[in-house]
């Protein structure tokens, strides 16, 4: 749900993420400080590489590969995210939390159709029955500008155009009414003028659904 308190959504302290390679470890981000109020849009920006994605995934509790350590402080609405067990996170994400990849084909499951994964995210996380999970994503998907939205429902990922797409995996990322959304370069792979309306969604979260973003991009245009 929107975070509504005056204190920051999310504080994050000296972050660092360090992964075993040839006997030592390797730094993949080292000491990333930043702060993320209530119904604010922050920008996180890096080239390529820098460890931009890695610190989103960290926040996620997504780096569970052996040997990976991370230490340093995240805080979200004054819970400690870092060495938080995997069953708490897994309740914050989703629900509190949600993310926008890169690639919306990684992050849908390719064998069901668009409507059902969102109708699963929402079950997983609050009480509505299948068909009241139903209408939710119709109206999630219409909207975030996504045309005929319950024929659009019953569609495969592979069967939408880049841009639907994207505007699909941000109403499943939506669908909880998650306090922060990260958008981890939301944009890549679209053409300009998609690109620019995606931007714009994104932009607009902040007053449709009174959520934060955190929004991570290498373009420093």
């Amino acid at each position: 749900m929107p975070h509504t308190s005056t204190q920051p959504l999310l504080v994050v302290q000296n972050l660092s993420v360090h992964v075993p390679a040839q006997g030592q470890l390797i730094s993949l981000v080292e000491n990333v400080s930043f702060t993320v109020g209530a119904q604010e849009i922050v920008g996180l920006v890096g080239e390529s590489g820098s460890g931009k994605s890695v610190t989103a995934m960290a926040l996620m509790g997504l780096l569970d590969s052996p040997g990976v350590r991370i230490t340093g402080s995240a805080r979200f609405k004054g819970q400690e995210l870092v060495g938080m067990p995997p069953r708490l996170l897994r309740r914050l994400r989703g629900r509190d939390i949600a993310m926008i990849f890169q690639d919306p084909m990684t992050a849908f499951t390719p064998v069901y159709t668009i409507g059902w994964q969102i109708e699963e995210q929402i079950r997983a996380h609050t009480s509505l029955s299948r068909k009241q999970a139903q209408q939710r994503a119709i109206t999630l998907l219409a909207e975030m500008g996504v045309p005929d939205p319950a024929q659009m429902a019953q569609r495969y990922p592979h069967q939408l155009s880049g841009g639907l797409r994207q505007r699909a995996m941000i109403a499943m990322a939506l669908s909880c009414n998650p306090s922060l959304l990260i958008a981890d370069e939301p944009t890549t792979a679209l053409d300009v003028t998609v690109q620019a309306q995606i931007l714009e969604l994104v932009r607009g979260l902040r007053s449709s659904h009174g959520s934060s973003v955190l929004f991570i991009t290498h373009d420093m245009g």
